[in-house]
């Protein structure tokens, strides 16, 4: 699943709670990928429900799903008091992988729909649509769930939107079981539920008062402070933040390290930002053939990443390898910002201007089928001596570096490009310039880019969302200056000009446009 996290601390309490309601059997661990199959789109619908009017994709994705699901609105609260029921709240994205398993897997099936559909009523919420409720429930799931928080978002609620139960992906049987557990809850312990919901409010409002210092304003001394306290959790081997499973780009922190360094010139924070950079660069989470970045890597090493490309990451990273090149002067810093920047305006800019959300991970119902090789096809495109030299560097293998047990990946040894070797190094191995070497290499990337454009893509999230677009503007704008390429302040322009046009209303920015 997608994962959040937030710092326990609060909610011992909540053990015996969730223990009433057999945590230990939904446990929220994905099932593994060869268990995970796709099921085949039918010709014609069987069923259509509300979200048929929506106007996110990841709401209409659902469309013709038998649950009976409502948008988030009075009519789903309006219903849940007539009828006295829970309400069932599922909140995820149209790029999420667990998100797509949990479709096909729970909501689905006939079975599940004919028990919700009577027990429950059940509301689906774009997160990206919604930040607000998805933020709200978020809260509760992490309160619930021991600081753990993720998508597919799983809430149970009273008819007046109190939680009763939140955790993220659950297996079918669990699911059935689970809703079995709260709707008996519902008819025969309301006291509890109302108990519950009393407490977790207080703790909520207590952490909306937050710990704000007394002063508006913090020192040079605090910012300093912050930044080195960030850079002594950063694995120094590999970048980013020190951990034994998914490592997130930190575009934040390596933007407060690195303004940090201009003013002290503490080599450790300059040092944590080129490590994490250089190896994000090298790694799977980076798609070295059609540029861009995904959400993050399900490895300590970057190689293994969830394969969404969402549009708030190729903003937050391309600007941060643009300071980094303007810190340092790496030239490999600058060559990945342009290849995010032409990305971004070749796939997910609109005709209009503005800039789409998200590139799916899946693609023929497999997570990351569009972005992995073996090595027959590689030599089928390159030839043997250039398609031996070029698997040799992107560490492309007969056996394989992304198997079934590391990540869920389609059945079979397959290869997610890396270079394990610095590429000056490898050349100098192999009795080539390094200049010599990057042509070469450049040239393969580009056969095989147009190779990979023959396979099936990865779905788009077509919706354009304001703050996001006003992420990538900025980036582009930086890009257009600290590169001297007016290519980019044009596609900045282009962006800014459709969000200024198509998405005001009375003078106020809407948020969403499709």
């Amino acid at each position: 699943m997608t994962k959040s996290l937030l710092s326990n601390r609060t909610g011992a309490w909540l053990g015996v709670w969730m223990c009433s309601i057999a945590v230990a059997v939904f446990a929220d661990e994905p099932p593994a990928g060869g268990e995970v199959k796709e099921m085949q789109e039918a010709q014609t619908h069987a069923h259509t429900n509300r979200l048929i009017h929506a106007t996110s994709p990841y709401l209409l994705q659902h469309a013709h799903n038998p649950v009976d699901w409502y948008e988030w609105g009075e009519e789903a609260f309006a219903k849940a008091k007539s009828e006295d029921k829970p309400i069932f709240l599922s909140i995820g994205y149209s790029a999420c992988h667990w998100c797509h398993v949990m479709e096909h897997e729970t909501f689905e099936s006939e079975e599940v729909a004919d028990f919700v559909n009577e027990r429950f009523v059940c509301v689906k919420v774009d997160r990206e649509e919604r930040p607000d409720v998805d933020e709200i429930y978020m809260h509760i799931t992490q309160l619930m769930n021991r600081g753990q928080g993720g998508w597919p978002m799983s809430v149970f609620l009273t008819s007046d939107r109190e939680p009763i139960y939140a955790g993220t992906y659950f297996p079918k049987p669990h699911f059935m079981q689970l809703c079995g557990q709260i709707h008996n809850l519902w008819t025969t312990e309301r006291g509890r539920i109302a108990e519950q919901s009393v407490q977790i409010r207080g703790i909520l409002d207590e952490w909306a008062k937050g710990d704000a210092p007394d002063k508006d304003v913090i020192s040079k001394e605090q910012v300093t402070e912050a930044a080195t306290m960030l850079a002594r959790y950063f694995d120094r081997q590999k970048g980013g933040f020190r951990s034994d499973g998914n490592k997130f780009p930190p575009s934040m922190s390596m933007d407060l390290m690195l303004r940090t360094y201009r003013h002290t010139n503490d080599a450790a924070l300059l040092d944590a930002v080129n490590v994490t950079l250089q190896n994000m660069a090298d790694g799977g989470i980076y798609d070295h053939l059609g540029g861009g970045i995904c959400r993050y890597s399900t490895d300590p090493d970057w190689l293994v990443p969830h394969f969404e490309k969402m549009l708030y990451d190729q903003a937050l990273v391309s600007a941060i390898y643009l300071d980094a090149f303007q810190v340092m002067g790496n030239p490999r810093y600058e060559a990945v910002a342009r290849d995010i920047f032409a990305y971004v305006i070749d796939d997910l800019q609109s005709k209009e201007g503005g800039f789409y959300s998200t590139r799916d991970a899946d693609s023929e119902g497999l997570e990351g089928a569009f972005y992995i090789w073996k090595v027959e096809q590689i030599k089928s495109v390159l030839g043997e001596e250039r398609g031996a030299l070029f698997c040799e560097f992107y560490d492309v293998t007969d056996g394989g570096n992304w198997f079934e047990s590391r990540g869920h990946a389609p059945a079979g040894a397959k290869n997610i490009l890396r270079i394990k070797t610095p590429a000056d190094d490898f050349a100098k191995s192999k009795g080539i310039e390094p200049a010599e070497f990057e042509k070469q290499m450049a040239q393969c990337r580009k056969e095989l880019f147009v190779e990979r454009e023959k396979r099936v893509h990865p779905g788009l999230d077509d919706k354009i969302l304001t703050g996001w677009n006003g992420l990538m503007i900025a980036s582009l704008a930086k890009g257009a200056r600290v590169l001297d390429d007016p290519q980019y302040a044009k596609a900045a322009a282009r962006a800014a000009d459709f969000v200024l046009t198509k998405m005001r209303n009375d003078g106020r920015l809407l948020r969403t446009h499709r």
